[in-house]
């Protein structure tokens, strides 16, 4: 079986604001301690909706990068690169473009929620229609095995895999594939060969999703199958063919609690939001002229904390303590709505901090952040290569 890899990728199409890092930044930061991670720049994905105006993509790339560095991701950690300069992403694509139904594409929630969203832009593209394939390729050419996505996102991720489970049973039928997984099973040894055999049985003839889920464990644990004799007891187990593609798994995330300045979703289309690495006196008056309750006209009108757009940025930043004092302060008008917004004003310039140092390092040398792109795309494309020789051998395109 494949090891746990997880892939996530960010469009460049604007600064990084703290919707961004409370959504998916935080989430990097702790997965790149628990698994080997994968973050690239989607450029390509940018153009499938900006491709009339692509300067605004490449002006955003670098700057997306330093606002993933500033917030605490780790490039000795995780491996970071640009779509575009592994260009194996395009030859998956192309490949698997092949055998996906058309019907496929357009059953994605997402393809028609984005155009009746997007009405400024021609959507009626083959680059857009083929959009989902493309994040499939993105997935299924480092056989990553967790994605983590948002709900909104569970269909793309259903749908890579089952291109991946129509890939391999396409193409993983290789000549002699009963016989070789015959002779792979041998190799277990009679206890965990019987074993093996036992939960194939039990999940062929009666579904049993937990025999399943005992011989992939089997599989995992056993130190005697080379790795072409695993992927294919892991196809013969689901009666399928070898296992060229990994199926991935949504690794769900939590949706950003972060609201806007307005109390709507944080989102540049609304105009109301804060910059990951936006300066000090800015932040400080955008959250003191942030619209409160409209029932506090005057200092001595109480209010209803529930009402206010900053009781939302309290439920980010604030303990108990300092919540029991706003409840208490706006309900009995004991307290204004500046002194209300002040310690929401002193946590997020607390939590930018750090941002911003981190970040001047590579303001002050851009080409350590070029390195890191440059190391990262190399050990990407490697990885992508080793998955392309597979899904050639296998489509009959290694002639000599």
């Amino acid at each position: 079986m494949f090891t746990d890899t997880v892939l996530s990728g960010m469009r460049p199409t604007g600064a990084l604001h703290l919707g961004h890092y409370h959504g998916v930044l935080k989430n990097w930061v702790r997965l790149q301690d628990e698994h080997p991670c994968l973050f690239f720049v989607a450029d390509w994905h940018a153009l499938t909706t900006h491709y009339q105006s692509p300067e605004v993509i490449e002006a955003n790339v670098w700057d997306m990068v330093i606002d993933w560095l500033a917030a605490g991701v780790d490039a000795t950690k995780a491996t970071l690169f640009i779509q575009s300069r592994v260009p194996e992403h395009a030859e998956l694509h192309l490949l698997l473009s092949m055998i996906t139904p058309l019907g496929w594409l357009e059953r994605i929630p997402t393809y028609k929620d984005q155009q009746e969203k997007l009405t400024d832009k021609d959507l009626s593209t083959y680059g857009f229609l083929g959009y989902p394939l493309l994040q499939s390729a993105d997935i299924l050419i480092y056989r990553a095995n967790l994605v983590p996505v948002g709900e909104d996102q569970v269909p793309h991720i259903e749908f890579t895999r089952e291109i991946a489970r129509r890939f391999n049973h396409i193409y993983g039928r290789e000549p002699g594939f009963e016989e070789k997984a015959e002779a792979a099973i041998k190799k277990l040894g009679g206890k965990l060969g019987k074993l093996y055999r036992d939960v194939r049985a039990r999940y062929q003839e009666q579904g049993d999703r937990e025999a399943l889920e005992a011989g992939r464990a089997l599989l995992e644990q056993s130190h005697n199958l080379g790795s072409s004799d695993r992927e294919r007891l892991f196809g013969y187990l689901e009666g399928g063919g070898k296992m060229i593609l990994a199926e991935p798994e949504a690794l769900l995330t939590e949706a950003s609690k972060m609201p806007g300045l307005d109390g709507q979703k944080m989102s540049k289309s609304y105009n109301n939001t804060i910059s990951l690495r936006e300066d000090a006196d800015s932040v400080t008056r955008k959250i003191r002229t942030m619209p409160t309750d409209p029932a506090r006209v005057r200092r001595s009108d109480p209010g209803e904390p529930e009402k206010c757009p900053v009781w939302q940025f309290h439920l980010v930043y604030s303990d108990d303590a300092t919540r029991q004092w706003v409840q208490q302060g706006c309900r009995s008008a004991g307290i204004g709505c500046l002194e209300c917004k002040q310690p929401v004003i002193d946590a997020v310039l607390k939590e930018q901090e750090p941002m911003r140092e981190r970040a001047q390092v590579y303001l002050d040398n851009p080409n350590l952040v070029r390195d890191i792109i440059a190391g990262g795309c190399a050990r990407a494309r490697t990885l992508a290569q080793e998955t392309m020789r597979d899904v050639r051998a296998v489509m009959g395109l290694t002639q000599g």
